[in-house]
């Protein structure tokens, strides 16, 4: 047996108990798929237990070359954040939706990303769009957030109806509003594409993304995860604050066992982790609790889905946990003003709960999920966030350890970008 250094957690007999952790049952061993992007996926998925595996045996985990200072200054400043939205938010594809989000023709996903009403769609083909969701005559928001179904795209304010292309194809009392061109009319388009169960949308009008060399070699990796025959259980929303201390909680597993004795820790190691990235992208893959009885049995025994939890982590802020499982718990963390952010989570399940046993069962997974983050994670960010002022005025800065790569390789993405603007300012100027 190895052991790991690890912080003991403090025994309380006064605090509520924390939800009881969800049976997880692997799907990545019952993969049976022949084409090359699963075939990818289970090669990578074998090479990267036994990464891990090295790193279980030796109670080590995955380091950088050195630490990594952040001035605390750069999570509050207004200035900044308005920066990183334009240079990140405003500038790169967002991961905004599940395809499964959108399982059909006439479907739709609404969602407010930085202000901004967004509305994608599937239309009666099944091409996705996206698009502001505002009306063409008046700007009254068509749908409210959530996802749903509808043929036509209702305006409340006035009846304008549009196709779910975006396209006008009703003015209501045109005899007497006066003559309206279809052409030009329609909702107002922003660049989307579709790429392995994920619906990317940017806020730009006149961007032109190209998503493949956005993903690069990650693509594949999540084209073999089948998400896109996922099936879509439920979302829930929590609000956070500032959208770099609440995703600096997602890119690390240092913290497990002192913020999660009774929860996280219970079925992952803590501070022991596989690391990989593909351009801004990246992915942590912490030790599941079952690699101790794997550790000797020959590979082709091995689980790969009982003992590594990997996280796919996309630029800016969409993380994708339990892919190699029956139950996948994808969090998108989006920002809405200097100290405020919020995070939808989207529960995904591979096969549809149907008896009430499997909807109790996607309920506690999905209910487990929601607590854990906004009881101990978001708990504890929120109270970072009060520091942030007085340490900010210290002058002083966080320092990002060694065995936090995905932190460290966060900053450096974020502050590349900024880097680019400013360069592509200056060039413009």
């Amino acid at each position: 047996m190895v052991r790991t250094s690890s912080p003991e957690p403090l025994e309380t007999t006064d605090q509520p108990q924390p939800p009881k952790a969800p049976a997880y049952t692997s799907w990545i061993s019952q993969d049976r798929s022949a084409d090359p992007a699963a075939a990818a996926m289970r090669q990578d998925a074998a090479d990267l237990v036994e990464r891990v595996l090295e790193h279980y045996r030796a109670g080590t985990t995955h380091e950088a070359a050195d630490q990594w200072t952040e001035p605390v200054g750069h999570y509050l400043d207004a200035d900044r954040w308005q920066r990183e939205m334009d240079a990140v938010h405003r500038s790169v594809p967002l991961p905004l939706a599940m395809s499964c989000e959108l399982p059909g023709p006439n479907t739709y996903k609404a969602i407010d990303v930085l202000g901004l009403p967004v509305l994608i769609t599937r239309d009666r083909q099944g091409a996705v769009h996206a698009m502001i969701n505002a009306c063409r005559h008046r700007g009254a928001k068509l749908l409210e957030p959530g996802c749903g179904t509808s043929r036509r795209l209702t305006c409340p304010y006035h009846s304008w109806s549009y196709d779910l292309a975006g396209e006008l194809r009703g003015v209501y009392a045109e005899k007497t509003f006066g003559p309206v061109p279809r052409e030009g009319r329609g909702l107002v388009r922003l660049p989307a594409g579709e790429r392995a169960g994920i619906v990317f949308v940017s806020l730009d009008p006149a961007a032109e993304h190209d998503l493949d060399a956005w993903l690069g070699d990650l693509g594949p990796l999540l084209e073999g995860l089948r998400m896109a025959e996922c099936h879509h259980y439920s979302t829930r929303e929590l609000t956070s604050p500032n959208w770099k201390v609440t995703l600096d909680g997602y890119l690390e597993t240092y913290h497990f066992a002192s913020l999660h004795p009774k929860t996280v820790f219970e079925t992952n190691l803590s501070n022991m982790m596989a690391h990989d990235t593909w351009g801004p992208h990246q992915r942590i893959a912490p030790a599941l609790r079952p690699i101790a009885e794997a550790v000797d049995l020959p590979a082709d025994r091995r689980d790969p889905g009982d003992c590594v939890g990997p996280i796919y982590w996309l630029f800016p802020g969409l993380a994708i946990a339990g892919g190699w499982r029956q139950k996948i718990a994808v969090s998108l963390v989006l920002p809405r003003t200097a100290t405020e952010s919020v995070t939808q989570q989207i529960i995904l399940l591979r096969e549809p709960a149907v008896t009430e046993q499997e909807r109790k069962a996607a309920d506690q997974f999905g209910e487990w999920f929601h607590e854990v983050v906004r009881d101990e994670d978001y708990a504890t960010t929120y109270g970072v966030q009060q520091g942030l002022e007085a340490l900010a005025a210290a002058g002083t800065d966080f320092v990002f350890g060694r065995n936090e790569p995905g932190l460290q390789h966060f900053h450096r993405t974020v502050h590349a970008h900024l880097d680019s603007a400013a360069a592509a300012g200056r060039a413009a100027g």
